[in-house]
């Protein structure tokens, strides 16, 4: 009898312990969801960039560099808003300049850098852009296609290119020990944007197949070690870190 008490007692033990695992692994809250890849949880969020307010940002209209969350959310706010979503955008210079091209609102601010060969993640060819045009369609896109694109209203270049026309990068390496916090933006079949950081270290072959799995024909990687999100809706509030541009989703506070 004893001995039967101590297995049911086992019993509850694990099947409790499998549950809170499960939990833990997949947790959806809207458009915002955390999931457990291969070795690393990655940070998820949707976005419609023809129904919200999603902006690129660098520098203030005192032409001073936002450089922050924190810095962003109190620019934002003063213009009654609410920061809903922030994460950096894209490498940067040790001045907090964009790294390649970048613009803004239909300005070129930094111009496309077209070097094929280079030291770090930026120069892993090929490297891409991401834009959203005036009509507020979003593109991925190789540096070398970016010519055919107009209209530019936003941009970003980064490296490397995590999917490219449904294939991943093919210097990316199943099993690579190249471990690091990443974060990068894909866009979805239907036209949303899929934004991604995995909150643990993970290699650029298991991000990339995280961005390819989720129907994504091409996605950009944005930065590494320094990556940061803030996304209160998810309790997510990175503030700390600083950064060149800062993609970011806001909406009027008296907006419902």
């Amino acid at each position: 009898m004893r001995l039967r008490i101590v297995v049911f007692i086992m019993t509850i033990c694990f099947t409790a312990l499998s549950c809170k695992t499960k939990t833990e692994n997949t947790l959806a809250i809207s458009n915002t969801s955390v999931t457990k890849t291969k070795d690393a949880p990655i940070l998820s969020y949707i976005i419609n960039p023809k129904k919200t307010s999603l902006k690129f940002y660098w520098k203030n209209e005192k032409d001073s560099i936002i450089k922050t969350f924190k810095n962003l959310k109190k620019e934002v706010e003063t213009n009654n808003q609410e920061l809903l979503f922030a994460m950096n955008g894209g490498m940067f210079k040790k001045d907090y300049s964009p790294q390649g091209l970048y613009v803004q609102k239909g300005k070129t601010l930094s111009k496309l850098d077209t070097i094929n060969k280079g030291f770090g993640n930026f120069y892993l060819q090929p490297n891409g852009v991401f834009l959203i045009t005036e009509n507020g369609i979003p593109i991925i896109t190789k540096t070398q296609d970016l010519k055919i694109y107009k209209d530019i209203y936003y941009a970003t270049q980064s490296g490397p290119m995590l999917v490219i026309n449904g294939t991943l990068h093919p210097k990316f390496n199943k099993g690579s020990f190249n471990l690091n916090i990443r974060n990068g933006v894909g866009v979805l079949p239907n036209g949303d944007l899929l934004f991604a950081m995995s909150t643990e270290k993970i290699n650029f072959y298991d991000f990339a197949t995280f961005f390819k799995n989720k129907g994504c024909e091409n996605a950009l990687y944005l930065d590494g070690f320094v990556s940061k999100t803030y996304l209160p809706s998810k309790q997510y509030k990175q503030l700390e870190g600083e950064f060149g541009v800062i993609i970011a989703e806001t909406r009027l506070i008296n907006d419902n």
